[in-house]
């Protein structure tokens, strides 16, 4: 009976990189790579048809970054799975990706064999992260000793954790427009994050909220 293969795509401007994983993968018994290319713009063409069980992503690519590709092509590929490969791993840049679809994040220097099973891992339900990252998510979701936030600043988060605008949690909290964004920045730098979700994600996780 023939293993069935696990199909890959890979999005990475760099040719040599792209070529070396391809040839990895494709080897390997197992997997398949027969769809790669060097921009979003180009995979959002045809990635489609293609239909791969894995993705694996590079952030910084010219035009549209890995992370707005994922944002575009998670809703058009619900089953596939998206696995950042960078060179970065910098906790704003880890959460961006993972809120934006990714469900794992790997430096390109893993090696070949964990490469393979990481792939292996995602299409299992796993999330695949180096060492190093995990360690930072970790660190980042360590609960604090006591809550660096006020209880106005808790109200704001949990109306934008219920996915509620700034106006609309204005007109709740009859406080302006000013105050709430007065706020907001007051959250992301407590929480040493620089967005909405990042926000959220860790104030629940710290259980701040």
């Amino acid at each position: 009976m023939t293993e069935e293969k696990i199909h890959v795509a890979i999005v990475e401007d760099e040719d040599e990189i792209r070529e070396l994983m391809q040839q990895i993968i494709d080897r390997s018994p197992g997997f398949a790579c027969k769809h790669v290319y060097k921009d979003c713009e180009s995979a959002l063409e045809s990635i489609k048809s293609a239909l791969p069980d894995v993705v694996l992503m590079d952030i910084q690519l010219p035009g549209m970054s890995g992370i707005e590709g994922i944002e575009k092509m998670k809703p058009e590929l619900p089953d596939t799975d998206f696995i950042m490969l960078t060179i970065r791993d910098e906790e704003d840049i880890v959460f961006r990706s993972l809120c934006a679809g990714a469900t794992g994040y790997l430096l390109k220097d893993t090696p070949p064999v964990k490469l393979l099973a990481s792939i292996r891992e995602v299409r299992e339900g796993g999330s695949p992260m180096s060492p190093g990252i995990a360690r930072k998510i970790a660190i980042s979701f360590q609960p604090s000793k006591d809550n660096p936030l006020s209880e106005r600043e808790k109200e704001v988060l949990t109306w934008l954790a219920n996915g509620e605008n700034y106006s609309t949690i204005s007109t709740k909290l009859f406080i302006s427009g000013n105050t709430v964004r007065a706020h907001i920045k007051s959250i992301y730098r407590k929480l040493q994050v620089n967005s909405r979700a990042q926000a959220v994600i860790t104030a629940i996780k710290q259980k701040l909220i």
